[in-house]
């Protein structure tokens, strides 16, 4: 009887286990299904594909040295186009017929906004977005983690320091007319708050737009000596560029959004002086830092290019999913990943030393940022870190 019932149990351990992995979306035995989605076609590509260059060489380099637990991180890896809609289409494709285990790295702010609602139904979390939309962490759910400091603190708390330090007295705004730009704009009427200012001048642009001289004429014409830009890529070189032109001098400033190599490249001298707050540094091949400059390098022979900072972004999310799904243990579930990083958060490293706090109440890694300025065609950091807002207090 003892020797009949022995294998019987063994089969019915071994069900058991079966199904507990298969109750996880996304978690075989042998591999961990992520998604992404990203700008790979669209006004910015630029950003989709480095972030997408950098989790991949992440993975990779994980993978070759034995995974996690065994397992292997397959990524998968939808182009948006920054569209919200097309991010929507990418979103049900990763979620319900590649069923991922988590979406990570996910690029815009509309773009995520449009997403989460088709993980959610499904258990899928979203894993570090890349964007700093409140919405990202806020209302705090469960199933949202992120990473950056919100555009919205970035301005309150970096924007009055500047005016004081500039002596500005009449600000404007000119800002993308979707939910990016309203964080921005918001951020910064918070800070004129703190100074006891408002806008002298608002004004918006469509998503990819191109010609920018009726909003930059509206801001010469409101004499503007500082302007609060919710801008990205080519619209930051555009607005600057058409400033130039008609000779509006102001202190020009936005957010992470526009902090990229890209600016100073694209733009050329009309760049310089331009200010972005920012989290992680841009990683220049000759950083002070060896871990830095041995990383730059590894990333340069695979892909034929140095890293940017989207590219470091990418490798931060996945060393921080890396780190919490070691930490989950071999029984990986949303549940298990949930509690490791909540209860042993990732180092930030070797980019960032900031401290990482995620609760129940704080679905946010941390709220600090900085601020760095284009001087002679490279980014020099100005302002050191300052801690935002804790979720709670907004």
């Amino acid at each position: 009887m003892k020797s009949s019932l022995t294998p019987c149990l063994a089969l019915a351990a071994t069900l058991v286990a079966g199904s507990a992995l298969a109750q996880t979306q996304g978690v075989t035995a042998n591999q961990i299904t992520l998604g992404s989605i990203q700008d790979l076609s669209g006004p910015i590509a630029a950003y989709g594909k480095q972030t997408r260059a950098g989790l991949q060489m992440y993975f990779d380099e994980l993978n070759a040295r034995g995974g996690i637990h065994g397992r292997q991180v397959r990524l998968i890896v939808e182009d948006s186009a920054y569209d919200p809609r097309k991010a929507l289409l990418g979103a049900q494709k990763l979620v319900n017929s590649d069923r991922i285990f988590m979406m990570i790295g996910h690029i815009g702010t509309a773009q995520n906004m449009a997403a989460m609602p088709i993980q959610f139904e499904r258990n899928v979390p979203n894993f570090f977005p890349v964007t700093a939309a409140r919405e990202m962490y806020m209302p705090p759910t469960p199933l949202k983690l992120a990473f950056a400091a919100s555009y919205f603190d970035q301005v309150r708390t970096m924007l009055p320091e500047l005016i004081k330090e500039k002596n500005a007295k009449r600000v404007c705004v000119v800002y993308q007319d979707d939910e990016f730009g309203l964080e921005v704009m918001r951020g910064g009427e918070a800070a004129l708050g703190l100074v006891n200012q408002t806008y002298v001048e608002r004004t918006t642009y469509k998503r990819g737009a191109t010609e920018f001289s009726s909003q930059v004429a509206r801001m010469k014409a409101a004499n503007c000596d500082l302007v609060l830009m919710g801008t990205i890529i080519r619209e930051t070189v555009g607005v600057l560029a058409e400033a130039r032109k008609i000779g509006l001098e102001a202190t020009f400033v936005a957010t992470s959004a526009a902090y990229t190599h890209l600016i100073p490249a694209l733009g050329g001298p009309v760049a310089n002086g331009f200010y972005a707050m920012m989290t992680t540094a841009h990683p220049y091949p000759d950083d002070p830092s060896p871990q830095i400059r041995e990383w730059a390098a590894r990333y340069k022979a695979k892909f034929g290019e140095d890293p940017t900072v989207f590219s470091a972004y990418g490798w931060q999310i996945g060393d921080a999913f890396t780190q919490a799904a070691l930490k989950a243990g071999q029984t990986l579930t949303v549940e298990s990943f949930m509690q490791a990083i909540a209860t042993n958060p990732p180092a930030q490293t070797p980019f960032e030393q900031r401290p990482c706090n995620i609760t129940a109440q704080n679905r946010l890694c941390n709220n600090d940022a900085r601020l760095s300025q284009v001087q002679n065609g490279r980014w020099v950091v100005t302002r050191g870190w300052v801690q935002g807002a804790t979720p709670s207090t907004h």
